[in-house]
Protein backbone atom coordinates (compact mmCIF):
# COMPACT_ATOMS: atom_id res chain seq x y z
CA UNK A 1 0.00 0.00 0.00
CA UNK A 2 2.92 2.17 1.03
CA UNK A 3 4.01 2.20 -3.07
CA UNK A 4 0.40 3.39 -4.24
CA UNK A 5 0.17 5.88 -1.96
CA UNK A 6 4.23 7.22 -2.95
CA UNK A 7 3.20 7.19 -6.30
CA UNK A 8 -0.21 9.23 -6.15
CA UNK A 9 1.74 11.60 -3.80
CA UNK A 10 4.12 12.56 -7.04
CA UNK A 11 1.42 12.69 -9.49
CA UNK A 12 -0.32 14.63 -7.81
CA UNK A 13 2.67 17.03 -6.94
CA UNK A 14 2.71 17.55 -10.89
CA UNK A 15 5.18 15.68 -11.39
CA UNK A 16 6.05 16.28 -15.07
CA UNK A 17 8.46 12.98 -15.94
CA UNK A 18 8.61 10.06 -13.55
CA UNK A 19 11.55 7.41 -14.05
CA UNK A 20 10.51 4.04 -12.78
CA UNK A 21 13.62 1.52 -13.33
CA UNK A 22 11.88 -2.27 -12.90
CA UNK A 23 11.69 -5.29 -14.52
CA UNK A 24 8.16 -5.91 -13.24
CA UNK A 25 6.17 -3.65 -16.10
CA UNK A 26 2.99 -5.71 -15.95
CA UNK A 27 3.28 -5.20 -11.89
CA UNK A 28 3.96 -1.42 -12.57
CA UNK A 29 1.06 -0.63 -15.27
CA UNK A 30 -1.10 -2.10 -12.96
CA UNK A 31 -0.27 0.41 -9.99
CA UNK A 32 -0.38 3.10 -12.36
CA UNK A 33 -3.53 2.51 -13.61
CA UNK A 34 -5.38 1.93 -10.69
CA UNK A 35 -3.59 5.37 -9.19
CA UNK A 36 -5.03 6.96 -13.10
CA UNK A 37 -8.54 5.76 -11.98
CA UNK A 38 -8.41 7.14 -8.61
CA UNK A 39 -7.50 10.52 -9.58
CA UNK A 40 -9.89 10.45 -12.89
CA UNK A 41 -6.50 10.85 -14.86
CA UNK A 42 -6.72 9.20 -18.36
CA UNK A 43 -4.04 6.62 -18.82
CA UNK A 44 -1.96 5.85 -22.22
CA UNK A 45 1.24 3.49 -22.76
CA UNK A 46 3.28 3.54 -25.61
CA UNK A 47 5.62 0.68 -27.05
CA UNK A 48 7.49 0.87 -30.31
CA UNK A 49 5.35 -2.18 -31.61
CA UNK A 50 1.90 -0.98 -30.77
CA UNK A 51 2.17 2.40 -30.64
CA UNK A 52 -0.30 4.30 -28.61
CA UNK A 53 -3.06 2.36 -26.30
CA UNK A 54 -5.59 3.68 -23.50
CA UNK A 55 -5.18 1.85 -20.88
CA UNK A 56 -8.09 3.25 -18.20
CA UNK A 57 -10.56 2.15 -20.86
CA UNK A 58 -11.19 -0.15 -24.08
CA UNK A 59 -9.43 0.95 -26.83
CA UNK A 60 -7.08 0.28 -29.58
CA UNK A 61 -3.81 0.64 -30.49
CA UNK A 62 -3.23 3.58 -32.45
CA UNK A 63 -0.11 1.77 -34.73
CA UNK A 64 0.30 4.76 -36.46
CA UNK A 65 2.71 6.49 -34.29
CA UNK A 66 5.42 3.56 -33.46
CA UNK A 67 7.85 5.99 -33.97
CA UNK A 68 9.38 7.65 -31.00
CA UNK A 69 9.27 11.28 -32.64
CA UNK A 70 5.80 10.58 -33.77
CA UNK A 71 4.61 10.00 -30.12
CA UNK A 72 6.37 12.75 -28.23
CA UNK A 73 4.74 15.36 -31.04
CA UNK A 74 1.37 13.79 -30.54
CA UNK A 75 1.82 14.31 -26.68
CA UNK A 76 3.46 17.90 -26.65
CA UNK A 77 0.42 18.64 -29.15
CA UNK A 78 -2.52 17.24 -26.98
CA UNK A 79 -4.13 19.98 -24.81
CA UNK A 80 -6.30 17.40 -22.48
CA UNK A 81 -3.86 16.45 -19.46
CA UNK A 82 -2.98 13.04 -19.39
CA UNK A 83 -0.58 10.26 -17.81
CA UNK A 84 1.63 8.44 -20.93
CA UNK A 85 3.36 5.55 -19.56
CA UNK A 86 6.45 5.00 -22.22
CA UNK A 87 7.60 1.48 -22.22
CA UNK A 88 11.31 0.70 -22.91
CA UNK A 89 12.05 4.18 -24.20
CA UNK A 90 16.20 3.82 -22.50
CA UNK A 91 17.36 3.40 -26.41
CA UNK A 92 15.84 6.48 -27.64
CA UNK A 93 17.18 8.81 -24.97
CA UNK A 94 20.30 9.97 -26.74
CA UNK A 95 18.53 11.57 -29.64
CA UNK A 96 18.64 15.04 -29.68
CA UNK A 97 15.39 15.84 -30.94
CA UNK A 98 13.60 13.28 -28.34
CA UNK A 99 15.61 15.05 -25.44
CA UNK A 100 14.19 18.16 -26.53
CA UNK A 101 10.22 17.28 -27.16
CA UNK A 102 10.47 15.67 -23.62
CA UNK A 103 12.22 18.63 -22.25
CA UNK A 104 9.00 20.71 -23.81
CA UNK A 105 6.52 18.67 -22.70
CA UNK A 106 7.65 18.92 -19.41
CA UNK A 107 8.32 22.47 -19.11
CA UNK A 108 4.87 22.81 -20.41
CA UNK A 109 2.94 21.17 -17.68
CA UNK A 110 2.19 24.02 -15.70
CA UNK A 111 -0.16 24.80 -18.43
CA UNK A 112 -0.86 21.70 -19.71
CA UNK A 113 -0.69 18.89 -16.97
CA UNK A 114 0.76 16.19 -18.50
CA UNK A 115 2.56 13.65 -16.74
CA UNK A 116 5.03 11.33 -18.56
CA UNK A 117 6.44 7.92 -16.65
CA UNK A 118 9.28 5.91 -18.41
CA UNK A 119 9.51 2.60 -17.44
CA UNK A 120 12.10 0.44 -18.08
CA UNK A 121 14.72 -1.94 -16.93
CA UNK A 122 17.69 0.65 -16.73
CA UNK A 123 16.91 4.55 -17.33
CA UNK A 124 20.44 6.65 -18.04
CA UNK A 125 19.06 10.10 -18.40
CA UNK A 126 20.45 12.78 -20.27
CA UNK A 127 21.77 15.78 -17.91
CA UNK A 128 18.96 18.00 -20.00
CA UNK A 129 16.16 16.07 -18.21
CA UNK A 130 17.75 15.02 -14.51
CA UNK A 131 16.53 18.12 -12.74
CA UNK A 132 13.00 17.29 -14.24
CA UNK A 133 12.57 14.13 -13.20
CA UNK A 134 11.70 12.09 -10.53
CA UNK A 135 12.49 8.39 -9.88
CA UNK A 136 9.85 5.89 -8.44
CA UNK A 137 11.11 2.60 -7.06
CA UNK A 138 8.36 -0.61 -6.94
CA UNK A 139 8.95 -2.05 -3.25
CA UNK A 140 10.34 -5.53 -3.43
CA UNK A 141 8.44 -8.34 -1.39
CA UNK A 142 8.66 -8.23 2.38
CA UNK A 143 9.81 -11.30 4.42
CA UNK A 144 5.76 -11.88 5.21
CA UNK A 145 4.93 -11.29 1.67
CA UNK A 146 8.07 -13.52 0.24
CA UNK A 147 6.63 -16.84 2.58
CA UNK A 148 3.33 -15.97 1.01
CA UNK A 149 4.59 -16.07 -2.14
CA UNK A 150 6.25 -19.56 -1.02
CA UNK A 151 3.01 -20.71 0.31
CA UNK A 152 0.75 -19.84 -2.75
CA UNK A 153 3.59 -21.75 -4.90
CA UNK A 154 2.62 -24.82 -2.93
CA UNK A 155 -0.62 -24.37 -3.15
CA UNK A 156 -0.80 -24.24 -7.19
CA UNK A 157 1.88 -27.17 -7.14
CA UNK A 158 -0.70 -29.00 -5.31
CA UNK A 159 -4.22 -28.17 -7.35
CA UNK A 160 -2.01 -29.05 -10.85
CA UNK A 161 -0.93 -32.57 -9.42
CA UNK A 162 -3.27 -33.38 -6.58
CA UNK A 163 -0.24 -34.05 -4.52
CA UNK A 164 0.50 -31.74 -1.36
CA UNK A 165 4.28 -30.36 -1.54
CA UNK A 166 6.50 -31.75 1.20
CA UNK A 167 7.85 -28.80 2.35
CA UNK A 168 10.61 -29.02 5.30
CA UNK A 169 10.51 -26.13 7.51
CA UNK A 170 14.82 -25.73 8.20
CA UNK A 171 15.07 -25.70 4.09
CA UNK A 172 11.80 -23.44 3.21
CA UNK A 173 13.09 -20.95 6.00
CA UNK A 174 16.77 -21.09 4.67
CA UNK A 175 14.95 -20.30 0.86
CA UNK A 176 13.10 -18.14 1.73
CA UNK A 177 15.97 -16.50 2.92
CA UNK A 178 17.69 -16.45 -0.11
CA UNK A 179 14.93 -15.52 -1.76
CA UNK A 180 15.23 -11.78 -1.13
CA UNK A 181 16.18 -8.96 -3.08
CA UNK A 182 13.67 -10.57 -6.07
CA UNK A 183 10.61 -9.22 -7.41
CA UNK A 184 7.49 -10.76 -6.67
CA UNK A 185 7.07 -12.48 -10.07
CA UNK A 186 10.81 -13.68 -9.57
CA UNK A 187 9.83 -15.20 -6.11
CA UNK A 188 6.76 -16.56 -7.36
CA UNK A 189 8.80 -18.13 -10.58
CA UNK A 190 11.67 -19.84 -8.65
CA UNK A 191 9.62 -20.53 -5.65
CA UNK A 192 7.20 -22.36 -7.86
CA UNK A 193 10.58 -24.33 -10.05
CA UNK A 194 11.51 -25.48 -6.73
CA UNK A 195 8.44 -27.41 -5.22
CA UNK A 196 7.49 -28.98 -9.30
CA UNK A 197 10.97 -30.39 -9.54
CA UNK A 198 10.70 -33.09 -7.16
CA UNK A 199 7.46 -32.03 -5.24
CA UNK A 200 8.90 -30.62 -1.74
CA UNK A 201 11.51 -27.75 -0.96
CA UNK A 202 14.59 -29.71 0.36
CA UNK A 203 18.28 -28.55 1.09
CA UNK A 204 19.46 -29.90 -2.64
CA UNK A 205 16.47 -27.06 -3.91
CA UNK A 206 18.02 -24.09 -1.79
CA UNK A 207 21.39 -24.82 -4.15
CA UNK A 208 19.40 -24.66 -6.99
CA UNK A 209 17.50 -21.61 -6.52
CA UNK A 210 21.00 -19.76 -5.35
CA UNK A 211 22.05 -20.81 -8.90
CA UNK A 212 18.91 -19.75 -10.59
CA UNK A 213 19.16 -16.15 -8.10
CA UNK A 214 22.52 -15.27 -9.41
CA UNK A 215 21.76 -15.53 -12.83
CA UNK A 216 18.77 -13.39 -12.66
CA UNK A 217 20.50 -10.58 -11.08
CA UNK A 218 24.16 -10.89 -12.80
CA UNK A 219 24.49 -8.60 -15.91
CA UNK A 220 27.96 -7.33 -16.35
CA UNK A 221 30.40 -10.19 -15.46
CA UNK A 222 32.24 -8.25 -13.06
CA UNK A 223 31.04 -11.19 -10.10
CA UNK A 224 31.25 -15.09 -11.03
CA UNK A 225 29.27 -17.39 -8.44
CA UNK A 226 32.17 -20.45 -6.82
CA UNK A 227 30.30 -23.47 -6.59
CA UNK A 228 33.19 -25.85 -5.79
CA UNK A 229 33.06 -24.60 -1.95
CA UNK A 230 35.02 -26.66 1.25
CA UNK A 231 33.94 -27.96 4.42
CA UNK A 232 36.45 -26.28 7.14
CA UNK A 233 37.71 -30.13 7.37
CA UNK A 234 38.89 -29.82 4.15
CA UNK A 235 41.31 -27.50 5.15
CA UNK A 236 44.87 -28.52 6.57
CA UNK A 237 45.93 -26.49 9.75
CA UNK A 238 44.31 -22.63 10.45
CA UNK A 239 43.44 -23.98 13.65
CA UNK A 240 43.11 -20.54 14.76
CA UNK A 241 40.82 -19.44 12.11
CA UNK A 242 38.32 -22.25 12.10
CA UNK A 243 37.45 -21.90 15.83
CA UNK A 244 37.25 -18.21 15.00
CA UNK A 245 34.73 -18.65 11.99
CA UNK A 246 33.15 -21.00 14.33
CA UNK A 247 32.29 -19.23 16.83
CA UNK A 248 30.63 -16.21 14.47
CA UNK A 249 28.58 -18.38 12.59
CA UNK A 250 25.73 -18.69 14.43
CA UNK A 251 25.35 -14.62 14.97
CA UNK A 252 26.39 -14.00 10.90
CA UNK A 253 23.38 -16.60 9.96
CA UNK A 254 21.09 -15.05 12.31
CA UNK A 255 21.96 -11.77 11.39
CA UNK A 256 22.61 -10.30 15.32
CA UNK A 257 23.00 -6.83 16.04
CA UNK A 258 26.48 -7.40 15.95
CA UNK A 259 27.16 -9.07 12.65
CA UNK A 260 30.32 -10.48 11.72
CA UNK A 261 32.08 -8.11 8.66
CA UNK A 262 34.71 -10.15 7.70
CA UNK A 263 38.47 -11.43 7.48
CA UNK A 264 41.35 -9.65 5.71
CA UNK A 265 44.18 -13.31 4.86
CA UNK A 266 47.31 -12.35 3.93
CA UNK A 267 50.43 -14.62 3.53
CA UNK A 268 52.85 -16.09 1.55
CA UNK A 269 51.82 -17.43 -2.17
CA UNK A 270 50.43 -20.84 -2.27
CA UNK A 271 49.61 -21.27 1.62
CA UNK A 272 45.61 -21.87 1.28
CA UNK A 273 44.41 -18.36 1.28
CA UNK A 274 42.34 -18.99 -1.63
CA UNK A 275 41.07 -22.45 -0.21
CA UNK A 276 40.38 -20.92 3.26
CA UNK A 277 37.97 -18.12 1.70
CA UNK A 278 35.92 -21.52 -0.01
CA UNK A 279 35.86 -23.44 3.51
CA UNK A 280 33.92 -20.27 5.14
CA UNK A 281 31.54 -20.42 2.40
CA UNK A 282 31.01 -23.27 3.23
CA UNK A 283 31.22 -23.58 7.37
CA UNK A 284 28.79 -20.98 6.68
CA UNK A 285 26.44 -22.66 4.21
CA UNK A 286 26.02 -19.64 1.98
CA UNK A 287 26.85 -18.62 -1.67
CA UNK A 288 30.48 -17.58 -2.32
CA UNK A 289 30.72 -14.68 -4.89
CA UNK A 290 34.37 -14.22 -6.16
CA UNK A 291 35.07 -10.76 -7.34
CA UNK A 292 37.42 -10.22 -10.39
CA UNK A 293 39.04 -7.24 -9.91
CA UNK A 294 40.93 -7.19 -13.35
CA UNK A 295 37.26 -7.04 -15.20
CA UNK A 296 36.40 -4.11 -13.04
CA UNK A 297 38.41 -1.29 -15.00
CA UNK A 298 37.23 -0.15 -18.07
CA UNK A 299 38.81 2.63 -20.16
CA UNK A 300 35.94 5.38 -20.02
CA UNK A 301 36.00 7.48 -16.97
CA UNK A 302 33.62 6.61 -13.70
CA UNK A 303 32.74 3.70 -15.55
CA UNK A 304 35.22 1.02 -13.25
CA UNK A 305 33.43 2.54 -9.92
CA UNK A 306 30.52 2.13 -11.53
CA UNK A 307 31.02 -1.58 -12.66
CA UNK A 308 31.93 -1.81 -8.43
CA UNK A 309 28.98 -0.94 -7.46
CA UNK A 310 26.99 -2.81 -9.09
CA UNK A 311 29.20 -5.48 -8.16
CA UNK A 312 28.36 -4.92 -4.48
CA UNK A 313 24.58 -4.22 -4.89
CA UNK A 314 24.47 -7.86 -6.64
CA UNK A 315 26.37 -8.97 -2.98
CA UNK A 316 23.80 -7.23 -1.31
CA UNK A 317 21.13 -8.47 -3.13
CA UNK A 318 22.74 -12.19 -2.92
CA UNK A 319 22.93 -12.50 1.31
CA UNK A 320 23.80 -13.88 2.75
CA UNK A 321 26.57 -14.50 1.18
CA UNK A 322 30.28 -14.34 1.38
CA UNK A 323 32.09 -12.19 -1.11
CA UNK A 324 35.06 -13.16 -1.99
CA UNK A 325 37.97 -10.30 -3.30
CA UNK A 326 40.99 -12.63 -4.54
CA UNK A 327 44.24 -10.55 -4.57
CA UNK A 328 42.88 -7.59 -3.18
CA UNK A 329 46.37 -5.45 -3.74
CA UNK A 330 45.86 -6.22 -7.55
CA UNK A 331 42.74 -4.29 -7.64
CA UNK A 332 42.83 -1.85 -4.87
CA UNK A 333 47.00 -0.62 -4.14
CA UNK A 334 48.55 2.87 -2.50
CA UNK A 335 50.62 2.85 -5.77
CA UNK A 336 49.62 6.82 -7.93
CA UNK A 337 49.97 5.13 -11.57
CA UNK A 338 46.57 4.48 -12.50
CA UNK A 339 45.15 8.11 -12.18
CA UNK A 340 43.35 7.89 -9.26
CA UNK A 341 41.55 5.21 -10.24
CA UNK A 342 42.30 2.41 -7.32
CA UNK A 343 42.30 5.34 -5.18
CA UNK A 344 38.52 6.15 -6.20
CA UNK A 345 37.93 2.35 -6.36
CA UNK A 346 38.96 2.50 -2.53
CA UNK A 347 36.98 4.70 -1.72
CA UNK A 348 33.91 2.91 -3.08
CA UNK A 349 34.70 -0.38 -1.41
CA UNK A 350 35.58 1.63 2.29
CA UNK A 351 32.01 3.61 2.33
CA UNK A 352 30.24 -0.01 1.10
CA UNK A 353 32.53 -1.88 3.66
CA UNK A 354 30.61 1.19 6.70
CA UNK A 355 27.36 1.47 5.38
CA UNK A 356 26.31 -2.05 4.48
CA UNK A 357 23.49 -3.63 6.10
CA UNK A 358 23.31 -6.76 4.28
CA UNK A 359 24.59 -9.82 5.49
CA UNK A 360 27.93 -10.14 3.40
CA UNK A 361 30.58 -11.45 4.37
CA UNK A 362 34.00 -9.92 2.98
CA UNK A 363 36.60 -12.36 2.30
CA UNK A 364 40.09 -10.57 1.30
CA UNK A 365 42.94 -12.39 -0.11
CA UNK A 366 46.45 -10.46 -0.35
CA UNK A 367 49.85 -11.87 -1.05
CA UNK A 368 52.10 -8.21 -0.79
CA UNK A 369 50.11 -6.46 2.16
CA UNK A 370 52.37 -3.67 1.75
CA UNK A 371 50.54 -2.29 -0.98
CA UNK A 372 47.48 -2.17 0.54
CA UNK A 373 46.17 1.76 1.81
CA UNK A 374 46.46 2.09 5.98
CA UNK A 375 42.77 2.62 6.09
CA UNK A 376 41.94 -0.34 4.51
CA UNK A 377 44.07 -2.35 7.07
CA UNK A 378 42.75 -0.14 10.35
CA UNK A 379 41.13 -2.02 12.94
CA UNK A 380 36.75 -2.12 12.00
CA UNK A 381 37.12 -2.66 8.51
CA UNK A 382 37.70 -5.97 8.47
CA UNK A 383 37.21 -7.93 12.31
CA UNK A 384 40.47 -9.68 11.93
CA UNK A 385 43.66 -10.02 9.87
CA UNK A 386 45.22 -13.42 9.59
CA UNK A 387 48.25 -14.44 8.60
CA UNK A 388 48.30 -17.50 6.52
CA UNK A 389 52.25 -18.84 7.22
CA UNK A 390 54.08 -22.04 5.82
CA UNK A 391 52.70 -25.07 7.32
CA UNK A 392 54.40 -26.74 9.95
CA UNK A 393 55.97 -30.47 10.35
CA UNK A 394 52.90 -32.21 11.45
CA UNK A 395 50.88 -29.43 8.45
CA UNK A 396 53.59 -30.81 5.66
CA UNK A 397 52.64 -34.43 6.29
CA UNK A 398 48.94 -34.15 6.43
CA UNK A 399 49.13 -32.07 3.05
CA UNK A 400 51.42 -34.71 1.71
CA UNK A 401 48.76 -37.59 2.67
CA UNK A 402 46.02 -35.75 1.49
CA UNK A 403 47.47 -35.17 -2.15
CA UNK A 404 48.85 -38.68 -2.31
CA UNK A 405 45.01 -39.71 -1.65
CA UNK A 406 43.34 -37.49 -3.86
CA UNK A 407 45.29 -39.47 -6.77
CA UNK A 408 44.74 -42.82 -5.24
CA UNK A 409 48.51 -43.06 -4.65
CA UNK A 410 50.21 -44.42 -1.40
CA UNK A 411 53.52 -43.82 0.53
CA UNK A 412 54.17 -45.30 4.22
CA UNK A 413 54.16 -43.04 6.61
CA UNK A 414 57.22 -43.78 7.97
CA UNK A 415 58.90 -43.03 5.15
CA UNK A 416 56.74 -39.83 4.28
CA UNK A 417 58.55 -38.91 7.88
CA UNK A 418 61.65 -39.11 6.71
CA UNK A 419 61.14 -37.32 3.51
CA UNK A 420 59.94 -34.42 5.94
CA UNK A 421 63.29 -32.46 6.08
CA UNK A 422 63.50 -32.03 2.52
CA UNK A 423 59.80 -30.26 2.58
CA UNK A 424 61.29 -27.32 5.38
CA UNK A 425 60.19 -24.23 3.99
CA UNK A 426 57.50 -25.88 1.25
CA UNK A 427 53.94 -24.22 0.86
CA UNK A 428 50.56 -26.33 0.35
CA UNK A 429 50.74 -25.72 -3.02
CA UNK A 430 54.27 -26.47 -4.01
CA UNK A 431 53.93 -29.73 -1.78
CA UNK A 432 51.21 -30.59 -4.42
CA UNK A 433 53.60 -30.02 -7.16
CA UNK A 434 56.06 -32.11 -5.74
CA UNK A 435 53.32 -35.20 -5.36
CA UNK A 436 52.52 -34.30 -9.26
CA UNK A 437 56.14 -34.26 -10.35
CA UNK A 438 57.01 -37.90 -8.10
CA UNK A 439 54.00 -39.06 -9.72
CA UNK A 440 55.22 -38.41 -13.08
CA UNK A 441 58.76 -39.89 -12.54
CA UNK A 442 57.18 -42.77 -10.98
CA UNK A 443 55.34 -43.41 -14.65
CA UNK A 444 58.20 -42.53 -16.72
CA UNK A 445 59.59 -45.66 -15.09
CA UNK A 446 57.33 -47.86 -14.85
CA UNK A 447 57.39 -48.18 -11.34
CA UNK A 448 54.70 -47.13 -8.70
CA UNK A 449 55.31 -44.16 -6.81
CA UNK A 450 57.52 -44.83 -3.88
CA UNK A 451 59.12 -42.13 -1.20
CA UNK A 452 62.62 -42.22 -3.41
CA UNK A 453 60.57 -40.62 -6.27
CA UNK A 454 58.99 -37.91 -3.97
CA UNK A 455 62.43 -37.45 -2.16
CA UNK A 456 64.05 -36.89 -5.46
CA UNK A 457 61.27 -34.43 -6.81
CA UNK A 458 62.12 -32.39 -3.08
CA UNK A 459 65.61 -32.14 -3.51
CA UNK A 460 65.46 -30.63 -6.94
CA UNK A 461 63.29 -28.00 -6.26
CA UNK A 462 63.34 -24.83 -4.70
CA UNK A 463 60.22 -23.46 -2.51
CA UNK A 464 59.10 -19.89 -2.80
CA UNK A 465 60.42 -19.15 0.70
CA UNK A 466 64.27 -19.47 -0.77
CA UNK A 467 63.80 -18.06 -4.04
CA UNK A 468 62.25 -14.93 -2.71
CA UNK A 469 63.47 -15.49 0.82
CA UNK A 470 64.39 -11.52 1.62
CA UNK A 471 60.53 -10.96 1.08
CA UNK A 472 59.29 -13.72 2.53
CA UNK A 473 60.52 -13.06 5.67
CA UNK A 474 59.86 -9.37 5.36
CA UNK A 475 56.46 -10.10 5.31
CA UNK A 476 56.90 -12.81 8.28
CA UNK A 477 57.87 -10.25 10.37
CA UNK A 478 55.65 -7.83 9.11
CA UNK A 479 52.65 -10.19 10.51
CA UNK A 480 54.45 -11.08 13.84
CA UNK A 481 52.71 -7.71 15.67
CA UNK A 482 50.37 -6.65 13.31
CA UNK A 483 48.29 -10.25 12.53
CA UNK A 484 46.46 -13.15 14.10
CA UNK A 485 48.61 -16.60 13.09
CA UNK A 486 45.83 -18.57 11.48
Amino acid sequence: MHEFDDLKVLLQARSPLIVIESYEELRALQLIRRLAVNLFRPLFQWSCTEGLRRLDVPSDAQTFNTEPQQVLAQIKGTKNPGIYVLCDFHPFLTEPRHIRFLKEIALLHDTVGHTVVLLSHSLDMPAELARLCYRFELHLPSDQQVRQLVLEAAELYQKKTGEPADLEPEAVQQLMQNLRGLTFEEVKRLAYKAIANDGAISAADVNRVNQAKFRLLQTEGVLSQVYDTKALDDVVGLDNLKNWLLQRRPAFLQQQRDTPKGVLLTGVQGTGKSLAAKAIAGAFGVPLLLLDMASLYNKYIGETEKNLRQALQLADAMAPCVLWIDEIEKGISSGQGDQGVGRRLLGTLLTWMAERKAAVFLVATANNIHELAPELLRKGRFDELFFVDLPGEAERLALLQLHLQRRDMAIATEDLQRSLPLTAGFSGAELEQAVVGASFRAQSAGETIAASHLQEELSQTQPISVVMAESVEALRHWASSRCVRA
